[in-house]
């Protein structure tokens, strides 16, 4: 399971993951739904307590994601298929520009 922290304006917003059976999952920390609970990261996923779930990257994610030559660029720089797109995002979004960043957050299964 892959997972990023998701920094909006420098703080921790949630916690993004991709499932063994690829589903996609968002949640929002608790502490951010305390301190911030109108400043959402984007219209279509509000700030609430319960997880947002799909079977695909959400569009939100995937709008981070280069385009064109700049998607060719990271996916032969980096090795990735340019359809892994949880891979591209944790590649090439840490610092975002904008107020959103992702941070993978390493799984100690895998080091």
């Amino acid at each position: 399971m892959r997972q990023a922290l998701i920094y909006y304006n420098n703080v921790v917003a949630g916690v993004l993951k991709e499932t063994n059976d690829g589903e996609f999952v968002f949640q929002y920390d608790n502490e951010y739904i305390k301190k911030y609970p109108n400043q959402f990261i984007t219209f279509t996923m509000p700030v609430k307590e319960e997880a947002y779930s799909d079977k695909r990257l959400f569009p939100f994610f995937e709008g981070l994601i280069p385009e064109g030559w700049l998607l060719d660029i990271a996916a032969k720089n980096w090795k990735l298929n340019p359809n892994d797109r949880m891979g591209l995002l944790l590649a090439c979004c840490k610092n975002c520009i904008g107020a959103v960043s992702v941070v993978q957050i390493e799984n100690k299964d895998e080091a």
